[in-house]
């Protein structure tokens, strides 16, 4: 708005110099720029990694498979962080040998990581892939989404940033040129410019 009223302030102003002109048309092209261009540019990026991302969750819940895993004995009581203060709620899973049979019926003896205290002899579900090797949880569909948004904000934020960057950097040149002039328009004028007994 402030570049509309800009180039609307200067246009008929007997003391406007080009690069006011100028300077006005540039906040209008970032302006504009900034508004159509990272939105579309944002919008794009997230529903590319939308469907990237869905694809990927649809991929790792047709290969990976929730299966009853038997606790057989326990690698450590012990958090893996020794000292209580630094020790994390992830440090303090426990480790445990288990026996699971795979989704192909193929047995598995394994060190797996259990999200809470177990005993020899208790069951957990654990996901596998298709060999039985055990895999992360696969993700869900609502934070597949929250990646896309955080990535199309992302590239939204960069454009937007970029767009800014280059108005920035045009007005200090639009800036620096015009110092130059007032410094040369002073050189013109003389050192004696100012003084009473100048010209007489």
């Amino acid at each position: 708005m402030r570049a509309i009223t800009g180039i609307w302030r200067w246009r008929h102003n007997p003391l406007r110099r080009p690069t006011d002109r100028l300077e006005a048309w540039v906040a209008l092209a970032a302006a504009l720029l900034i508004a159509v261009g990272a939105t579309t540019v944002g919008r794009l990026t997230g529903q590319a990694a939308d469907e990237a991302l869905q694809q990927a969750v649809r991929t790792q819940h047709q290969q990976r498979h929730l299966v009853w895993a038997t606790v057989d004995r326990l690698v450590s009581r012990a958090p893996l962080d020794p000292d209580p203060e630094t020790s994390s709620q992830r440090d303090a899973h426990r480790r445990a040998i288990a026996r699971w049979t795979a989704w192909d019926h193929s047995e598995h003896l394994g060190q797996i990581s259990t999200p809470r205290p177990v005993d020899p002899g208790d069951h957990l579900r654990i996901w596998t892939d298709g060999h039985g090797r055990v895999v992360p949880r696969p993700m869900d569909m609502s934070t597949a989404r929250t990646h896309a948004v955080l990535a199309g904000l992302g590239s939204a934020a960069a454009i937007g940033g970029l767009v800014e960057g280059g108005r920035r950097l045009i007005v200090w040149r639009l800036m620096v040129r015009r110092f130059r002039r007032w410094d040369q328009a002073w050189e013109r004028a003389g050192q004696d410019w100012g003084r009473a007994d100048a010209g007489g």
